[in-house]
């Protein structure tokens, strides 16, 4: 019989089966599993045989009681006991460091749950905002109800008073509308509440959201899509929920009930690291950067235009002083080299870069075992000799402390543009 394991922890790219390895799921998990990849499948991760294989998306999956936490791991900086630790940590502080866990007082400042994982991060962040609402007072909105009252107000909907009210003369059937807190955004909170109630495996939370179904008022259930999302406009007044209406569309529209058994629902809150590590270097930049470089992000370019349809565009990871005749370009790619070279298809993109924002260099960031940067050259088409259009390979080790990991980024990339600066000079 097999061993239900409530919180599994792997790597990005490894496997977990029903029949081998030390760390093992159930029959079941693996079909509620396969029930979630469907046939249009998820990029989370693939199927394999008696089990799944994890792509370069890390976070967590959640099926049924059982917590799946996917880490990243660029290289091997870290060993032993603890390496697990040191890795969700470094992933909480990129995405605390990027802003995914863009948060104020009071949430920020009692966090207590770093540790155990991503999930259960995303819960506490919710519970600390619905608590500090609670405590301010739940904002009231004016909304539009018809029903019996015994006082005349609003409208009278003659045709339904009539109809209900022919032997109860003291009733008005009316149409009028009313200020209290029974609105769309509490809905939402509401039922996120429920879920997090259905879902929560942490026994350190089981008492406040137990609270928080106590103390928030019963709320009408709503069906929740993306459009119930897209038609919310926050004002001053309701500017304060924006974080937690943010945490419960994540968690409201992640949400797979399994409709079939009941028992193992999946939620999904996983993050693509190949972003993220753009993002972080991307802010790292950012962060440091002096008052006479640009940088930007994700700029695009047009160059492909058909007969007919959409023209196609390129758009580098970071652009810094666009325009300028010291431009460069930079694209970051999350995966370890291991002393090789970067493959053809990043190599030709930044050729491309070179060419098409008059780049007076280039470069492709990676993490990697140690902090270091080499240099190659494009040959030029017919003669094959080396031409000045350079492209480097820059390589950051990983850095246990997220802060100084971002100021290493910016200085060792600082002093490489400026070596680059100087020897364009000379020539």
């Amino acid at each position: 019989m097999q061993q239900h394991r409530k919180h599994i922890t792997v790597f990005e790219h490894e496997s977990l089966r029903i029949d081998r390895g030390d760390q093992r799921i159930t029959d079941i998990q693996l079909k509620s599993l396969q029930a979630y990849f469907g046939e249009s499948g998820v990029p989370y991760f693939s199927l394999i045989h008696k089990g799944v294989r994890f792509n370069e998306f890390v976070g967590v999956i959640q099926v049924g009681e059982l917590v799946i936490e996917v880490l990243p791991k660029a290289d091997t900086s870290f060993a032993g006991d603890n390496e697990k630790k040191q890795w969700r940590d470094i992933l909480i502080d990129m995405l605390f460091a990027v802003g995914v866990f863009d948060i104020h007082a009071p949430s920020s400042s009692s966090l207590k749950l770093k540790s155990n994982s991503i999930l259960n991060l995303y819960f506490e962040i919710f519970i600390n905002e619905i608590e500090s609402l609670l405590h301010r007072g739940l904002i009231k909105q004016y909304r539009k109800k018809e029903g019996n009252v015994t006082a005349l107000k609003g409208s009278l909907h003659f045709s339904k008073h009539i109809q209900q009210n022919l032997t109860h003369q003291e009733r008005f059937y009316v149409r009028h509308t009313t200020y209290d807190v029974e609105h769309q955004l509490h809905f939402i909170f509401y039922k996120t509440i429920c879920l997090l109630r259905q879902i929560n495996t942490n026994v350190n939370l089981h008492s406040r959201i137990g609270a928080l179904m106590l103390h928030f008022p019963e709320m009408p259930d709503i069906k929740v899509t993306e459009a119930t999302f897209e038609k919310i406009v926050f004002s001053r007044k309701t500017e304060s929920y924006k974080k937690a209406i943010e945490i419960s569309k994540l968690l409201l529209l992640q949400y797979h009930p399994d409709v079939s058994r009941g028992r193992n629902n999946v939620l999904a809150l996983m993050f693509d690291m190949n972003k993220l590590w753009e993002q972080f270097v991307y802010v790292s930049l950012r962060q440091h950067k002096k008052e006479n470089i640009t940088i930007t992000g994700q700029t695009s370019k047009l160059f492909w235009k058909p007969q007919s349809g959409y023209r196609v565009k390129m758009r580098p990871d970071i652009v810094l002083n666009k325009d300028r005749t010291d431009c460069i370009v930079l694209d970051t790619k999350w995966k370890n080299l291991n002393g090789y070279n970067p493959s053809p298809d990043d190599l030709r993109q930044m050729y491309v870069y070179h060419e098409y924002y008059g780049a007076n260099k280039v470069a492709l960031i990676y993490p990697g075992k140690e902090t270091s940067n080499s240099n190659g050259n494009y040959l030029d088409p017919r003669t094959r000799q080396e031409t000045k259009k350079e492209c480097s390979v820059i390589t950051f080790v990983v850095e246990p402390k997220i802060k100084q990991w971002q100021k290493k980024i910016y200085t060792e990339l600082e002093s490489w543009w400026s070596l680059q600066k100087q020897n364009t000079l000379k020539t």
